[in-house]
Formats: structure tokens, sequence, C-alpha cells
């Protein structure tokens, strides 16, 4: 295995953390959105120096908390999204070459269709409860104790394009729940009900005092609709680590080794531990919390605090970089907390490039797509894009 400069690339995804609307955004009804500036605007300023090292600033100068500053071993730029969507799949997706013409199916407003539900509920043998746009904590709360006991299932959705089943491990034991998602999944391959993923939401707790999810969360998802950059990294013997929802995204494909999360924090540290060892290609890492926690709930401070957080964390995750290691640091779309409703926003993102062996740091100009972010990625390894793979080389990062 070769490399033309970088060993291993470290690709961090500041999950929903946009900087400013796209051109498009009017047809998405998110006009005027920046999750990145209106953040830092209510929170008076964001303690971030290892992001402003990096050359933040440039990015957008009223980010407050930044400065203007040389980085020499960082190149920075905005990347927009060419697919036609702002959910995590297509933004993930598109970062790994796959070009999304059609937004995945949402019933944010609506919730699932009766015929679905009526079919669901045949089908499991089991009454349905909810069916509507919620927080997944808060309707555990609401509707818990109902399902606790008559052993119904509660479904519900969010501002993605998801199907979650939630249900106490007391009354809907385990294996059930896996068994009622894989008939969901089922079902919602119709193209009327096509969602990106269902999700199993098992809790304990006896009321709503203490109802607690677990970490016996289980996607089913879409797989991509063709090959992804990962597939063609793994095809050629390069390891793809995945840290997060990463594997769940891509329902497992071009997936070499992966690791669940508990929080953005959990998902640093595993990060760190794998910057600790010895290997060669991509670990890719997708911290959720900013999204999940903050961005759908509208939660600005706790937005903030979660940068502050991780701003911590990059800089002791820098600390075991090599020479010859790149970290990229980007998000997957946008979710503005000061926007309104509870939904993604239609925004650039940030793309921060840094590694010990670049010289000349700076600005450059707007990628075109997410995609450019994979293609260097596999160029670096001397690897050739498919047809169908879209994506541009960021040639400076190969000087």
């Amino acid at each position: 295995m070769n490399y033309k400069k970088y060993k291993r690339v470290f690709m961090i995804v500041m999950d929903s953390l946009g900087i400013g609307a796209m051109d498009d955004a009017k047809k998405f009804d998110d006009e005027g959105t920046n999750t990145f500036v209106h953040t830092s605007q209510k929170c008076n300023g964001l303690n971030i120096p290892t992001l402003n090292s990096l050359g933040l600033y440039d990015l957008d100068h009223e980010i407050l908390g930044t400065s203007k500053v040389n980085h020499p071993h960082s190149f920075v730029c905005k990347g927009k999204e060419a697919s036609n969507g702002k959910d995590t799949m297509t933004g993930h997706w598109e970062m790994m070459g796959i070009y999304t013409t059609k937004p995945f199916l949402t019933f944010t407003d609506t919730g699932f269709p009766k015929e679905l539900m009526d079919e669901l509920s045949k089908r499991t043998g089991k009454k349905l409860i909810g069916n509507k746009a919620a927080s997944g904590t808060e309707i555990i709360k609401e509707l818990g104790e109902e399902q606790t006991r008559d052993g119904s299932l509660i479904v519900y959705t969010s501002a993605d394009s998801v199907l979650q089943i939630a249900a106490n491990e007391a009354s809907v034991p385990l294996e059930d729940l896996y068994k009622y998602c894989s008939i969901a999944r089922e079902l919602c391959m119709r193209k009327d009900w096509l969602v990106g993923r269902v999700i199993a939401r098992p809790y304990v707790g006896t009321s709503k005092e203490n109802f607690k999810r677990t970490s016996g969360r289980h996607d089913y998802a879409l797989s991509p609709s063709g090959r992804t950059y990962m597939d063609t990294l793994k095809d050629h013997g390069y390891e793809v680590s995945c840290i997060g929802k990463i594997s769940d995204i891509f329902n497992g494909e071009g997936v070499s080794k992966t690791q669940k999360t508990v929080s953005n924090d959990d998902g640093m540290i595993k990060t760190i531990e794998e910057a600790k060892r010895d290997f060669t290609g991509l670990c890719f890492v997708n911290l959720v919390e900013f999204d999940s926690e903050y961005g759908h709930r509208r939660n600005p401070l706790g937005y903030g605090k979660a940068i502050e957080e991780f701003d911590v964390r990059l800089k002791e995750l820098m600390t075991y970089l090599n020479e010859d290691d790149l970290l990229i640091v980007t998000a997957d779309h946008g979710n503005d907390p000061t926007y309104k409703g509870t939904d993604h926003t239609r925004e650039k993102v940030p793309m921060i490039f840094y590694s010990k062996g670049i010289r000349e740091g700076k600005c450059l100009d707007d990628r075109l797509s997410f995609a450019d972010m994979g293609r260097t990625i596999i160029e670096n390894f001397n690897l050739q894009k498919e047809e169908e793979q879209i994506g541009t080389v960021i040639e400076e990062l190969l000087k």
C-alpha cells in the first residue's frame, strides 16, 4: 500500500455545524441561516482557540470568538452541497462520491400514513402509539408508561428521514424490537414510504421520572445508491475505521472497523485512541450530538458549549498526529438552533484541513461538492475515481 502524502486521514463530521445558507436555500425555506455564526452570537462569543488557530475566522468573520491568524499548517474553505437535500445520509454519501438528486422522504409535519401504520400493526401484532415528530427522550416521558403497561410500540419520526420505534425492554424484549424494526424496514422500502433509516430505540425504567434510553439502539439503513470512496479504499486493502453512526449511514458498506459512541466526547476519545494506533487509510468520525441534542432542540447555548468542548478534544487529538497525517474537520448540513422549526437547514459546510506536513496554508475558494474531500482522499492513496462517482481533487492538499 502506498500514498502520495498522507498515511492516515482523520475525517471528523461535526454533525449539522453549517456555516451559512446555500445559494438555493430559498427553495428549502432556509434563507439567512448560519448555524456557526448564530450560535456564536447567542453565546456572546465562543472560546474555541484550536479552531481559531486553524483559520476559522477566514471562513466567516462574524463567528464571535474568532480572530485573524496566520495558519501555515491548515487550508480552509467552504463546501457547497451538490446533491438535492439537507439530511444526514445525503451529506455523508456525497462526501464519499454519491450524487443524490431526490431528497429522502420525511414525515415531520404529518406523521406516517395510516396505511403504513395499519400494515405495521398487522405485521407486528402490536398496537402503535405516537406517530408524530418528537424528541426521543420527550416521547418516552410522554408515552413510556402507557407503552410499558400494554406492550405497544411507540412510533415516531424527526426532521430526518427516519422511522423510529421505542419500547421498554421490560415489556418488549430487545430481540423482538429488532424483529419489529426489520419488518418496518421491509415496509419502508416501498417508494411512497421510503425513509432513509428505521431505528430501534430501546429504553429501561419504571416511570417517566427514570426512563433512560440504552445503548441497544440499532439502525436499519438504506445501502448507498452507488459505490463509494469507502468501498474503493477497502477494496484496495486500506483501512476504513468508522466511529459513531458512520457505519449505520452507509449500512456497513465500505467499512472495515466500527465503534459506536454515546456522546461527542466519547467519539473524540475513541478518535484519539485511533490516532495512537498504526494503520494506513481513513478514520471517519461522526459527532451526532451537535445535531440531535442541540440543533433539533433549538438550543444555541448547549450547541455553543458542545463546540467549545469539541475544541478542547481537537487540540488533544492534534498532539497525536504525525507529519504524514491529514485531519479534516467538516459538517454534513446545517441545523441553525436560532431558526424556526426543528428541521435541518440548507447550508454550506466548513472544510478545515490540517497537517504538520502542510507548509503554506491559506483560505481557498469554495468547493462545489462535499465529494471533493473523498475524491482527494482516494487520490492521496493513488486510487482512481469510478465513472459514477463525483468530486474534484483539492490539489493544494497533495502538493
